[in-house]
């Protein structure tokens, strides 16, 4: 129980105080949307760009830990668009966005809070290890999905400019890139501009939990809800299971396995929704299971922290 008190709700306030804050009409709409686009164009990538560019690459880039999360999250993708089109009859379309929610972790906006207050700073290297390439692979698994789909009988060329141009649009695979890129350099930032980047950092994470909570508020838990509890089920226990099953079998360290399976047990993140509404797909269901799931793992993610101890 000291878990859920000491790690979850802490977390979960915060998201709670941003519902709330909207609800009662301390924050308009419109604000809650600036502090989403704060978090999502500035503050979060500027926290990855910090984190990517101070990681031991060598020491963190495990196989078996990026083989076994990532596999695990395709497996998720592809029960989650079997699952559109054979048991609830979704278009094509439809279901490529259903699946990018089963796919689509919240590990950033959750998963890092939630490991840094139960495993500690050192946990995180295991989160952003992951996290370099979350964003990267579910996009280009999505949107390679979408547009094959929507550019059948086109050609292939124009099938690739789709895919690169959503890609390299988003401000979070940007921030990753030039970590990375600072990372592989070698290059020593100036102390003013490494002062300025660790005080946005600072708060992405609290912006961007309260911002969620304010978006989550203009959404209602309605229609659909055999589909969203299919996704809340893939998202909160197979991914995790699958991971944990994986992880354990490629005998990952406990440390590493905790952070790892923890950041596969998180909701889907406020990307599936930003990915349905791009397409105009689903977004019913995407904006469902965020609300559903969201709620829903404050008891899972403390069943996990249970499980691994």
């Amino acid at each position: 129980m000291s878990a859920f008190f000491d790690v979850v709700l802490p977390v979960f306030l915060v998201i709670i105080g941003g519902y709330v804050s909207v609800w009662r009409g301390v924050l308009s709409d419109a604000s809650a949307d600036g502090l989403m686009r704060f978090a999502m164009k500035i503050g979060v990538p500027t926290l990855l760009f910090r984190a990517m560019s101070t990681l031991d690459l060598s020491r963190e880039f495990d196989l078996v830990l990026m083989g076994s999360y990532y596999v695990a999250a395709t497996i998720c993708f592809v029960l989650g668009y079997v699952g559109a089109r054979l048991l609830f009859k979704r278009p094509a379309e439809d279901a490529v966005a259903i699946a990018f929610c089963c796919l689509f972790s919240n590990s950033m906006l959750l998963g890092v809070p939630i490991s840094e207050r139960a495993y500690g700073v050192d946990s995180l290297a295991t989160n952003f290890a992951l996290i370099s390439i979350h964003s990267p692979f579910c996009y280009l698994l999505g949107i390679t999905a979408m547009e094959l789909i929507r550019n059948k009988g086109r050609t292939g060329t124009s099938t690739i400019k789709a895919i690169l141009r959503a890609m390299f649009s988003n401000a979070i695979i940007i921030g990753i890139a030039l970590g990375l890129a600072v990372n592989l350099s070698g290059l020593a930032l100036p102390q003013a501009i490494t002062d300025g980047v660790n005080l946005i950092a600072q708060a992405a994470l609290p912006v961007a939990l309260f911002g969620i909570g304010g978006i989550l508020c203009r959404y209602r838990p309605e229609g659909d809800m055999t589909t969203v509890m299919y996704v809340v089920v893939i998202s909160l226990i197979v991914h995790p299971v699958l991971m944990y099953s994986f992880g354990t079998w490629g005998d990952l360290r406990t440390e590493v396995l905790r952070s790892a399976v923890i950041t596969a047990a998180m909701a889907p993140g406020i990307n599936v929704y930003v990915f349905a509404d791009m397409y105009g797909r689903a977004r019913r269901v995407a904006a469902t299971s965020v609300l559903v799931a969201t709620a829903i793992s404050s008891i899972t993610v403390w069943g996990w922290l249970t499980i691994l101890g």
